[in-house]
């Protein structure tokens, strides 16, 4: 989820699924931009099936013969198709405990400064580096933004979520608060010189109340909540 580096923020729906995975996984994905691969999707959560790419048209092409909606036929045809998946190494589902140690600070600053002293105690964990320099680098508003979403997320409905994040990207779009998400567009998008001029530049200059300014209700007549058509006949979700 690497929003937090265009000046925005893990939207569509993220702060539902990302905060249902183990522990403060979905903090940590969402501060720190880290993408996963096919098999940690599987061990996070996020997926049912791991197939390898050199498997991917042989399955599209299974799946199209099929005739039926049953699920219980179409899972069958994917685990035909499926292998187990292997965690490597350097995975970050593998440094759960520190993950959680740090991740659930109650803020932003106090989570990095809880993996400044893990990158200490660690001898210079590649891991614990990286998840520093993207939190540095992105935009320190986005980055709040994301810690509070995730964390009422946890218990809210995806409806809710949703009708959320509509909300605070509608406030980026119209630079409520600061211009941080056509910044982050021209720096890494177009000119890409990833040089962002974030305002506020860090995370100790972003006060709450321009974070509560995002989850605030537009002030526009004109302008109308995000309305969800009645879902019906919706499968299950692990998550």
């Amino acid at each position: 989820m690497p929003e937090a580096s265009i000046g925005l923020f893990p939207d569509v729906g993220a702060s539902y699924f990302l905060s249902r995975l183990h522990g403060y996984f979905g903090e940590y994905l969402g501060l720190t931009g880290r993408r996963l691969n096919g098999e940690e999707m599987v061990k996070c959560g996020l997926a049912t099936h791991f197939v390898p790419s050199k498997k991917l048209n042989l399955l599209e092409n299974a799946l199209r013969s099929v005739t039926t909606s049953d699920i219980s036929t179409i899972n069958a045809l994917i685990d035909n198709f499926s292998e187990i998946a292997y965690l490597k190494e350097d995975s970050p589902l593998k440094r759960l405990d520190t993950i959680n140690k740090c991740f659930s600070k109650g803020t932003a600053e106090e989570i990095v400064l809880s993996l400044e002293k893990e990158m200490e105690v660690e001898g210079g964990d590649k891991w614990i580096g990286d998840a520093l320099n993207y939190m540095r680098a992105s935009c320190p508003t986005g980055l709040k933004i994301w810690l509070r979403s995730v964390r009422e997320g946890r218990v809210q409905s995806i409806e809710e979520c949703l009708s959320r994040d509509y909300n605070i990207a509608s406030h980026f779009l119209r630079r409520t608060v600061s211009n941080d998400f056509y910044e982050g567009s021209r720096a890494k998008l177009f000119d890409k010189d990833n040089k962002a001029m974030w305002n506020p530049p860090k995370l100790e200059l972003v006060t709450e109340e321009m974070v509560n300014q995002f989850f605030a209700k537009v002030e526009d007549e004109n302008w109308e909540c995000l309305k969800l058509p009645h879902r019906s006949n919706i499968l299950g979700s692990k998550l």
